[in-house]
């Protein structure tokens, strides 16, 4: 009998480890060093625009955040930021490079469940050095029968890693907290799509629930996940 379900893909952060929130935290910081400068919510909005500027330059990630945060409080100072705040923006990112990974409740014991009865593979987008690290910090990586680091989540790029990796995409599954990123594209390019909301989430990411289509589906956490594949496998 044809498995309908051959291939597991996760995403990382915010879905196997926390992310976001210590991109809040720094950007809570650069509002502070910018206090004399701008209003919170200008900042946080001109900060916003120049990360969506900036995706197509510096792609996903701490760095590309950092130079965002860097440009932004040249721009709403007029070229007046003075370097000591500079300095400061600059060892804040390098604060976020540095620190250290904490999983989520459930995601070893859910990849470990999964690996049990399906190959398993980790697709995630940003820095290539940052994603490695955070791969190995977590001690999660040798569940994985394969990892992606990629630019950008697509419809195609989708389409390929289950191609490789599994018997397309008919039989593939996509987990992960971003709609945008994770569950749309994979849907698109013919797998399921499976939501585990996460408290945070970047504005970039945020993309209407497919809620007609029939292969998505939303779960309270990742421990539900083994349960919620079994019934895939079984209807």
């Amino acid at each position: 009998m044809m498995r309908k379900l051959t291939l597991v893909g996760f995403d990382a952060d915010d879905t196997l480890w926390h992310n976001e929130r210590f991109f809040q935290l720094t950007q809570n910081r650069f509002a502070e060093l910018l206090a004399d400068y701008a209003e919170p919510g200008h900042l946080s909005a001109r900060l916003l625009a120049a990360e969506r500027r900036n995706i197509g330059r510096y792609g996903y990630g701490i760095k590309g955040f950092t130079l965002s945060m860097i440009e932004t409080a040249i721009e709403v100072t007029e070229d007046r930021v003075p370097a000591r705040i500079i300095r400061q923006l600059i060892g804040a990112g390098q604060d976020m490079l540095a620190h250290p990974i904490e999983l989520l409740p459930h995601a070893r014991a859910t990849v470990e469940a999964v690996t049990e009865t399906h190959r398993v593979v980790l697709i995630t987008k940003g820095d290539l050095l940052d994603q490695e690290r955070k791969l190995a910090q977590s001690g999660l990586g040798d569940l994985f029968d394969g990892v992606e680091i990629v630019s950008e989540k697509t419809q195609a790029v989708y389409q390929e890693i289950f191609a490789r990796h599994g018997a397309g995409a008919a039989q593939a599954m996509m987990v992960g907290n971003s709609m945008r990123s994770d569950v749309v594209p994979a849907i698109e390019a013919g797998g399921w799509g499976v939501h585990v909301p996460h408290d945070l989430q970047w504005d970039l990411e945020h993309a209407e629930a497919p809620e007609q289509a029939p292969r998505y589906r939303s779960i309270g956490d990742l421990g539900a996940l083994p349960g919620l594949v079994a019934r895939i496998e079984a209807g």
